[in-house]
This record gives C-alpha cells, structure tokens and sequence, in this order.
C-alpha cells in the first residue's frame, strides 16, 4: 500500500468512524421544557392566540409611497402574518387620520397608538431628537445602525422620548441622501445667501449658519412650492424617490450631499400602550420592525441604484457643492452643535456619546471602507 492509499483509508476509517457514534438512535434533540434553566419569562409566550391586539398607526406618508410608504404596509402585513392574525394593525397614511407632522403629539397624548416617520421632525421638542436621525458628515446608515442597537443610541433614544410617553423602534434608513434640487446654480457660498430651502433637522440648522432660509414642507407641498418660487431648492431623500417627486421638470441642479448621510426612520409607540402589550406581541413587532428596518435600508439601496439609469436618460447631471461651501458647512455645524450644547444638557450628552462612537467608526472605515473606494 503506497502512502496516498494509506492516508485515503485511514481518512475513510476515521470517518465511519466518527459516523458510528452519530446513529439514528442517539439522534435526540434537546428538550428544553425540561432544562434546568428555563426562562420563566417565556411563560407569557403562545397564551395570546385568541387574544387580539389592535394597533392604530399612522404615517407621515402617502398611501402606497415608495419605500417608504410601501414598507410600512408590508410590516403590517407581516405582523399580522407572524401572529396569525392576534395583531390587527389599523394603518392611516398621512392626514387620512392625523395630518403627517402631527404624529408625535397625537401618539404621545394616546390618539393614536403609533406612528411611522423621521425623528428630526420633532427637535422643536427637544434638540437632541434631530440626532437620531442622523448628523451631517456624521453616521452613515450602517455606522448608525451600528450605534443604535450595539451602542448606547437605542438606550439613549428611548429615555428621552420615555419623557413624552414614546418608545421608538428602528424603522428605516433612507441611506445617505442627495443634496438637493436647485433653480439656479450654486458657483459659491454667495449664491446660498438669501435662498428658501426647503430642509429639516439639524441639517436645516447648519444650511442657515450658511445664509440660507431653512423651510420645514410635508412631502405633497414640496413640488408646488418650488414650481412657483415659494422656495429656490428642496433636498428630498436621493435618485429614487425624487425622480418620482418631478422636481427635475422645475429645478435642472442636482447636487451630491453631505447633510444627511444615514437617516434614521422611526416606528414609535405610545409608551403606556406598548407597556401593556403581552410579550409575545411585543417580540413579533420587535423582530418585523427590525426586518422593515434592513429592508427599506437595502431597498433604498437598490432603488437609487436602478434609478441612476433614469437619471442620466434624462441627461441630468449630478453637481458636488463648491468647496467653500463645504468648508463653511463644516463650519456651519460647529457653531450649531456649540449652541445647541450650551441650551441643551440631552442634546450634548447625545452628541458627544454619538462622537465617540463615530470617531472609532471612522479609524475603521478609513483603513477598510475608504481605502477600497478609492481603490475601486
């Protein structure tokens, strides 16, 4: 027997071997109502299966909105597909029930038991808010992601809006957006001076340090806004969603953006509503809104990807902003996070502790991520 033929045979005899140990018969699998360690918060599982549950939620979308719009239905129907119908959720798209920025409050004071939106609408109820969603040249969409659930943002995020009878859950990401549509073009940091955008959060914030005329619009008023020359730009989300807005027929400068490079969306709870929800049910929301959250963040993905076709038929080309604009928005954000920081204890907590996760963030993606774009 040559050596080949030996170590063939000994490799096969030690596998049936092996194999031998592994019969039908001590096939067993483990049975865990029999464990030592049973988790007795499981007592509460599979008691609710008769029991139903009635969720009122309401959106700042458009029925059948792309993505976003889109997603929220497709988490209703999954939720109430996973707990065989025990959860009706009852959806009102924007103004159908509750006008689309009166959300928070309504859900807050328990009108609504719900809501699907963007957690920088609300940061006239506190600064810190608009933090979550994201900061500009801050958090990409996995970086925060990453913050929230292996971070301190999830736990952060919910003690504030506890304060206002609120627990949010991850509901999205719009990936990093698109600076915005412009009538004219912007050559320099003069041509900002005096213009009407329409842009929220801490974005907006930062646009006027700039010069700019920050104006907070729901989605159906954009488009007419800027046909008329109420405002002179909107940023919206990215290729996607705004080639579907039209806002090329009225605004030819599009530009690459900075301001909001992951936005956070939300699927937020009346808090005393969710508190006396079984676990089960709170499980089967828990678990679709995570899946609704990777999901929209990929389908965002995919969509502006498809759509940068569509883009370049219609000829339109993409602007970057001028440097000096960028190095003032740069600017722009320290003043803002200085005062913000000064009036607010929660807005600064939040930030700082986002800072730091985004600085170990960045030591990473600059020896992985960034080093293989630009090798790409």
């Amino acid at each position: 027997m040559n050596r080949r033929d030996f170590l063939s045979s000994a490799t096969l005899t030690t596998s049936a071997l092996a194999l031998g140990g592994c019969n039908e018969s001590d096939r067993q699998a483990i049975d865990y109502s029999k464990h030592p360690q049973k988790n007795e918060n499981n007592k509460s599982f599979n008691v609710n299966k008769n029991r139903k549950t009635v969720i009122r939620l309401a959106t700042s979308w458009p029925a059948h909105f792309p993505i976003m719009g889109e997603g929220v239905e497709e988490f209703v129907k999954r939720v109430e597909m996973c707990s065989s119908g025990s959860i009706e959720i009852k959806l009102y798209p924007k103004n159908t029930l509750i006008p689309a920025l009166a959300v928070f409050d309504a859900a807050s004071s328990s009108q609504i038991d719900a809501f699907h939106s963007g957690p920088y609408y609300w940061k006239g109820k506190n600064p810190a808010f608009s933090l979550f969603s994201g900061v500009p040249f801050g958090f990409t969409a996995e970086e925060i992601n990453s913050w929230m659930i292996y971070g301190d943002g999830l736990t952060l995020w919910r003690e504030l809006y506890a304060k206002h009878n609120l627990h949010p859950l991850l509901g999205g990401n719009t990936n990093i957006q698109m600076g915005g549509w412009f009538r004219k073009k912007i050559n320099s940091l003069e041509d900002m001076q005096g213009l009407k955008m329409r842009v929220p959060g801490l974005g907006g914030e930062v646009f006027s340090k700039m010069g700019v005329n920050p104006i907070l619009l729901p989605a159906g008023e954009i488009y007419t806004s800027l046909e008329r020359g109420v405002i002179d730009a909107t940023e919206w989300v990215g290729p996607a969603l705004d080639l579907k807005m039209g806002f090329y027929r009225v605004a030819q400068y599009y530009y690459s953006g900075w301001h909001e490079p992951g936005s956070v969306l939300e699927l937020t709870f009346n808090k005393a509503f969710w508190d006396k929800l079984p676990n089960e049910h709170k499980s089967i929301l828990e678990v679709s809104s995570s899946e609704m959250n990777a999901n929209m963040t990929y389908n965002f993905h995919a969509q502006n990807t498809m759509a940068m076709e569509k883009i370049e038929e219609l000829g339109i080309k993409i602007e970057s902003y001028p440097k000096d604009v960028i190095s003032a928005a740069k600017i722009a954000l320290e003043k803002v996070v200085q005062e913000q920081s000064m009036k607010s204890g929660d807005f600064k907590r939040v930030y700082e502790n986002a800072s730091a996760y985004l600085k170990k963030s960045i030591a990473w993606s600059d020896v992985s991520l960034k080093d293989y774009l630009n090798m790409r």
